[in-house]
């Protein structure tokens, strides 16, 4: 038998299944996360940092829109104070992935550690779309293989980049237009639609206060009719509620 995070027993056989399981449930976005990231690479290469920022900054920073962004502020010299605030802002919205966020079953303090740092936003919808049945093993190893994919295509993108002459453009265009695809998928339930309303007001609000800090606004009003948009439905005993907090 084999001792489990959360303290209970499994035999081999079972974690063997549960590992194969979280590969399993990771396929689907990694194959996503894959070409975004051979993307990065390419972008992060071209854009004149050195090849060790690749890997570092995925293995490390592991937050796709963020490493987009930090080309660019890495590339332009921004300071530090800047690039922690915009992070801070940046991946806020991971505080609400955290109400619903089967961390609960990670028991071991280093793993635990690392599923936090590894709670990206394909990771959080894989387990949004499968509530139940989750456990140490399964969560780790989906999580695991999705930040494979994602060092090993930023990797790809870096020999890519060495490997062909001049420059190619439009590769910032990459996650915006995963995100695109994203919320037109995320839209098709009504449950979505607040959120999707509340981004676009912070959009134009950003657009009309700060036309030349946009995105950095508009996250910043984002995130707080967010936290408004939360404590009203917990109020109201909906948004949730269901996930029993």
């Amino acid at each position: 038998m084999v001792k489990m995070d959360n303290g209970s027993s499994m035999a081999p056989e079972n974690r063997r299944h549960e590992i194969l399981t979280g590969l399993k449930l990771g396929i689907g976005p990694g194959l996503g996360l894959f070409p975004l990231g051979i993307a990065f690479g390419l972008l992060a290469t071209q854009s004149g940092l050195p090849a060790w920022a690749v890997p570092g900054l995925s293995i490390f920073g592991y937050a796709g829109s963020l490493e987009f962004l930090m080309v660019d502020m890495m590339t332009a010299g921004t300071g530090l104070l800047a690039i922690a605030v915009t992070t801070f802002f940046v991946n806020f919205r991971h505080v609400f992935y955290a109400f619903s966020f089967p961390l609960h079953v990670v028991k071991t303090p280093i793993a635990k550690v690392y599923s936090m740092h590894a709670l990206i936003d394909e990771a959080y919808a894989v387990t949004a779309a499968n509530p139940t049945g989750w456990t140490s093993a399964r969560l780790l190893s989906l999580q695991i293989s999705m930040h494979c994919y994602w060092v090993a295509g930023g990797l790809v993108g870096v020999a890519v980049a060495w490997a062909i002459p001049g420059t190619i453009a439009g590769l910032d265009f990459a996650l915006l237009a995963l995100f695109i695809t994203l919320t037109l998928d995320a839209v098709r339930t009504r449950e979505q639609l607040p959120s999707l309303i509340i981004a676009t007001v912070a959009f134009f609000a950003a657009l009309l206060i700060t036309p030349d800090q946009i995105i950095f606004a508009g996250m910043i009003i984002f995130m707080a009719l967010l936290t408004i948009r939360y404590f009203t439905a917990r109020r109201k005993g909906g948004l949730y509620d269901h996930a029993g907090n």
